[in-house]
């Protein structure tokens, strides 16, 4: 199901905006300053093409550095792509097999505003937070 789903979303929007993401990859390093900004976007492009069966984990190492960049990437880029994927989701969701596409395009909208100190993973592979409760 998920091979499917990827194949609809890559036809239905998910080519275009992964193409978006790599542009403002490159765009992002041609500075030096800018290359951690261009890798995360280049990260988020890989997952705009197949979102079907990932998933977004903390990443356990980042630092201050992550939320120092994750600020300026909101105030500079991120509201802007959140806002881009609320109204594709939007739009994806008027009919009924647009519905699952219009959620994996919400689904993203977490590594679009915040992208620095994250990792894009499998779902098989994803760590699971197991809660114990007391008897």
């Amino acid at each position: 199901m998920r091979i499917l789903l990827n194949i609809i979303w890559l036809i239905f929007g998910g080519l275009w905006l992964a193409l978006g993401y790599f542009l403002a990859g490159i765009i992002c390093c041609i500075l030096i300053i800018t290359i951690p900004f261009g890798i995360a976007s280049f990260r988020i492009g890989v997952y705009a093409l197949w979102p079907f069966g990932k998933t977004v984990v903390e990443r356990p190492t980042s630092g201050i550095a992550s939320l120092i960049g994750n600020v300026i990437w909101l105030i500079v880029a991120g509201i802007w792509l959140a806002i881009g994927h609320v109204v594709s989701a939007i739009a994806m969701a008027i009919t009924i097999i647009g519905i699952p596409l219009a959620i994996a395009n919400l689904k993203m909208i977490p590594i679009s505003l915040m992208p620095l100190g994250k990792e894009i993973v499998d779902v098989d592979a994803a760590p699971t937070s197991s809660t114990s409760f007391p008897a």
